[in-house]
């Protein structure tokens, strides 16, 4: 049996193990903490816990997870918001990241149409709101595609100045908009934030404790790899990770990330953030739910 179907078979019967210095081999049980705060979907652990959301939640808990993101948070009616979030308080799960805002297909941040940034201006107001009923201090912010037809400084530029108009509304509830860079090679071609050091630039223009970085390692290493390093110099304005191999952008194991070395960095450095699982499962069914959590129980091995 290798390592990977030995961890799937002892995640099934409710302990994992870990390897200590020396090899010796120790036992963890459901509820021991992991060294970072990761953090699982709705969806992720359906197939083990049901198709409820508190119960869901619940299961993760037992599985030792301390925290909990939902990028359709904003979606959901304000009652589930409100059941979402006593449960979260009553399992002491720290809540990750919801989407603030965001575009695929539009230049929003990049550009000057006052409607469009207007829209933007709206949705970061009404993200107040979620972000003080479901206990959220992050929201993630995708700074629309690019303008063909403008000069990159000046887009630059007009995103700096929008930044900063979203900063003046959440700055008074210490509350954090983290920009997400995303890959160009695969998934988003024209969108505007796709590097760590851009990222970083901006995040120093603005110049604002409302304004950082969610790395999503997934993303940086297909669009620039050099992650360490790049984490390294990014460090300052980095709030939020997000995870997921490549390729396939599965759980940690399933492509060519070192995610131990990763995440021993993250910890050593003294991340007290969420680090969001924001990938599918490689696995099908129940089966897939427990190599998810038998993952991350080895990537945290350290």
């Amino acid at each position: 049996m290798d390592r990977r179907q030995f961890l799937l078979a002892a995640t099934a019967t409710g302990i994992t193990y870990s390897t200590i210095p020396g090899g010796t081999t120790m036992a963890a049980t459901e509820k021991t903490p992991f060294h970072l705060k990761y953090a699982p979907h709705f969806g992720m652990f359906r197939n083990a816990a049901g198709d409820d959301l508190v119960d869901q939640l619940k299961f993760a808990a037992d599985q030792g997870f301390t925290a909990w993101e939902d990028n359709e948070m904003k979606s959901r009616p304000v009652a589930e918001q409100e059941r979402i979030a006593r449960a979260m308080s009553d399992l002491g799960m720290t809540m990750g990241v919801f989407v603030a805002t965001v575009t695929f297909t539009d230049v929003t941040f990049a550009g000057r149409d006052s409607a469009a940034r207007e829209a933007v201006l709206k949705d970061v107001r009404e993200s107040v709101e979620v972000a003080k009923r479901v206990n959220a201090k992050w929201m993630t912010v995708v700074p629309g595609v690019y303008d063909m037809k403008l000069a990159w400084d000046y887009q630059t530029a007009n995103c700096i100045e929008l930044l900063r108009q979203c900063c003046e509304i959440l700055e008074p509830h210490n509350l954090v908009m983290v920009l997400e860079p995303l890959n160009h090679h695969r998934d988003h071609p024209r969108l505007f934030l796709h590097e760590s050091p851009q990222a970083f630039m901006i995040c120093r223009a603005v110049n604002s404790p409302s304004c950082k970085i969610l790395f999503d390692i997934y993303h940086q290493q297909i669009t620039e790899g050099n992650l360490i390093p790049n984490i390294d110099a990014c460090w300052e304005e980095i709030a939020y990770f997000q995870v997921g191999d490549n390729p396939g952008r599965h759980e940690p194991g399933t492509g060519e990330i070192n995610y131990g070395n990763l995440f021993r960095r993250i910890h050593e450095r003294g991340f007290q953030g969420v680090v969001g699982m924001e990938h599918g499962n490689s696995i099908r069914g129940e089966e897939g739910d427990r190599a998810v959590i038998s993952a991350y129980r080895a990537a945290d091995d350290f």
